[in-house]
């Protein structure tokens, strides 16, 4: 299995239709009068997110850049977006630093466009109305193309991304992307006449995210139905002019390169796929290239043996010499997806904003509200993991860093205060009870383990009325509920009346559920009990608010594989188990394939959040900061499995949710962070991430 903890705390997977074998179980469900739409405040986590503070930056190339014994220290970069909000993905419009973008200001990613005298405001262009996620925007001929993820595919495990155009001025937005194909990081030639897309055509994502198994697809404008595979395996494509395309992929000999491929005439372009021209060298990844005008040399994000740090330099074809650019700038800063303008006079990127000297210190606020599909259900991603909402949803406790020893964090449920409770343990997960204002479960230990591992359920209590404004510490009582030996105990739910906790130990040998009593746990004559029992992994538990029933995740249809989780329900006198089959997802769309996790419950016990990979992934990984595991988005489902609806569109890997009653309980104002005179609410943005895990510069 692998070994960092955020593997097992947000894997994800699809689920299917109820079995007719619990037929006395499902007769329960359907007698209730479920609910059309979920409702409520789900609180979530994104890995590495709130640490971006993505800005996209422009430099502009002197004439003798690229002469040997010219003077590097002469070149300056300057800021193009606004300094609050994480900006990405940009291209330049013209040769007057017009540029267009993504940003997720508005809560989710969007198309803006900014031009020099309106800096730093922007302008949003149009998308369709029902889309929350958009990528790689660009512009040619008063047409703004861009991928967009808001319809859903015909079957389950595919990305939902495609690519459409909408010319400027105009509302109406065109689907260049066949239905039930898949499309990837656009590049419009430069007459405009065609366009190149990374594609999984019509297959279906097999679960790889290190490199995604996409190919280089050619079209024209035109007629965006006469698709060619110009290329197989590539992805992140660029135009040099009409007739050659620079990419990506990882060669055989493990280090990413550009490649290029060479395209006949039109009328020859039947002969395709074509061979590709390795470009780079080994020794040094290159990944996500752009083309400078002239065709001799191309602006690559580089990943160096002994280097720490992603960064964009130019690389000159027929000298095959390097040139860096954003190395003598920011040398401790990760540079991403460089640019160019028409004339390749500017190049551009996004890094870590750093000291904002126009804006001030950045911070990041403690909650920050994110686009919602449904419009009764609000959206809040928090700088930490694990939330739990306090019994009248004034407070969330939740863990703020998994690796430190900090003990556990109490945040205001408008995000506005937060408070350490004193526990000075490295904990993970966190159940606040449902019926007393001052008691949390946890765990105590290692983050990640082995079944045999000691890891141990904690009751925290301490005193409510200590959480107000002069106070930064809260004392805490840490008492352990289980015994020293018992091996990994871990994930505590609480029931309802706050008498019991449902948790995932590995006491047997094998990780499955148990229940413990609340308050003296295994000792002082404390109940316990084991709730499932075989040779997988049951593990997440969540009890559900009318005590009826408790949820989780198992590999018990697929124990072989450590990675594939489904999720369960079971009745808490251990009756009624079985799986939850989500609508649409057959059996035959393998259980292989499966990840879901982190699944949590509605107020009213009708509806389930949880984290999948129903989606597949929606942007090429190696372009963003590490994410464990970029295929997981929130949905949700009733306790049926009908009404699955997607929650979460972005690159990232959300989980965590924690799901409050309330839709109006918890409010905040993000607008406030861009008023100078507010005061701000949060960690100070440090720009902490780290490079994808999986690309390593130990090859030889």
């Amino acid at each position: 299995m692998p070994r960092n903890p955020l593997l097992h705390y947000f894997p994800n997977t699809a689920s299917q239709h109820l079995s007719p074998i619990l037929s006395p179980f499902c007769f329960i469900t359907h007698r209730r009068t479920l609910r059309m739409e979920p409702t409520g405040t789900i609180v979530f986590s994104t890995v590495g997110r709130c640490n971006y503070g993505f800005d996209i930056f422009s430099v502009k190339l002197p004439p003798t850049f690229f002469d040997d014994d010219d003077d590097d220290s002469c070149i300056n970069e300057r800021c193009l977006t606004d300094g609050v909000s994480v900006n990405y993905n940009g291209q330049f419009v013209d040769d007057e630093e017009s540029l267009v973008f993504i940003s997720e200001r508005s809560g989710s990613p969007q198309v803006f466009m900014t031009r020099p005298g309106m800096m730093p405001g922007s302008e949003m262009l149009p998308s369709p109305p029902d889309s929350l996620f958009h990528d790689r925007p660009a512009i040619k001929g008063q047409k703004l193309y861009f991928i967009s993820a808001h319809e859903k595919p015909d079957k389950p495990f595919k990305s939902w991304s495609a690519l459409h155009s909408a010319p400027l001025g105009e509302g109406k937005v065109r689907r260049l992307t066949p239905p039930g194909s898949v499309d990837y990081s656009p590049a419009v030639s430069g007459s405009g006449k065609w366009v190149a897309v990374a594609s999984y055509g019509s297959r279906s994502w097999e679960g790889e995210f290190h490199e995604l198994k996409t190919d280089i697809v050619v079209f024209p404008d035109s007629d965006p139905n006469a698709r060619i595979t110009v290329c197989q395996h590539g992805g992140w494509p660029t135009w040099s002019g009409d007739s050659t395309i620079y990419f990506h992929r990882q060669a055989d000999d493990g280090w990413w390169s550009v490649f290029r491929v060479d395209l006949p005439p039109e009328s020859e372009l039947s002969g395709a796929p074509f061979l590709p021209i390795r470009v780079t060298p080994p020794g040094i990844h290159c990944f996500t290239p752009a083309t400078m005008h002239n065709a001799s040399k191309i602006a690559v994000a580089t990943r160096r043996r002994g280097k720490d740090y992603r960064h964009i330099e130019i690389y000159d074809i027929q000298s095959r010499k390097f040139h860096p650019v954003t190395e003598l700038l920011n040398p401790n800063f990760h540079c991403y997806n460089p640019f160019f303008s028409p004339s390749s006079s500017f190049l551009g990127y996004h890094r870590f904003r750093g000291e904002s000297v126009q804006h001030g210190e950045s911070i990041i606020p403690h909650l920050e509200r994110v686009s919602s599909p449904v419009n009764g259900l609000k959206m809040l991603r928090i700088n930490g993991s694990f939330p739990s909402f306090s019994p009248s949803g004034n407070f969330i406790g939740f863990n703020h860093e998994l690796e430190s020893k900090v003990g556990l964090k109490v945040l205001k449920s408008d995000g506005s205060r937060r408070w350490l409770l004193a526990v000075n343990r490295s904990t993970f997960s966190v159940s606040w009870s449902p019926v007393a204002d001052n008691v949390i479960f946890t765990s105590v230990g290692p983050i990640f383990a082995s079944s045999e591992t000691t890891v141990q359920i904690a009751r925290v209590t301490f005193d409510a009325t200590n959480f107000t404004d002069d106070r930064e510490e809260i004392p805490a009582e840490t008492k352990l509920l289980t015994k020293e030996g018992t091996s990994n105990n871990a994930f505590p739910s609480c029931s309802p009346d706050g008498r019991f906790i449902v948790y995932r130990s590995g006491r047997s040998g094998h990780k499955n559920l148990y229940i413990i009593d609340a308050v003296n746990g295994e000792f002082d004559g404390g109940s316990i009990r084991q709730l499932t029992n075989g040779p997988w992994i049951d593990t997440m538990p969540s009890w559900s608010p009318d005590g009826k029933l408790i949820a989780f995740s198992s590999n018990m249809d697929n124990p072989a594989d450590p990675a594939h989780f489904s999720l369960y329900l079971i009745r808490p006198d251990g009756s009624g188990l079985r799986r939850i089959r989500l609508e649409g997802v057959e059996d035959t769309d393998g259980f292989s394939q499966e990840r879901l996790n982190h699944v949590c419950w509605s107020g009213d016990s009708e509806w389930l959040a949880f984290t999948a990979n129903l989606a597949g992934v929606t942007a090429e990984p190696v372009s963003v900061p590490n994410q464990y595991q970029p295929y997981g988005d929130l949905f949700a489902v009733r306790v049926d499995g009908s009404g699955l609806r997607r929650l979460t569109w972005n690159g990232y890997e959300n989980g965590t949710p924690a799901w409050h009653p309330s839709g109006s309980d918890v409010e905040f104002d993000i607008q406030r962070l861009n008023l100078k005179d507010a005061q701000l609410v949060g960690d100070k943005l440090t720009g902490k991430f780290d490079e994808p895990l999986w690309l390593h510069c130990d090859i030889y």
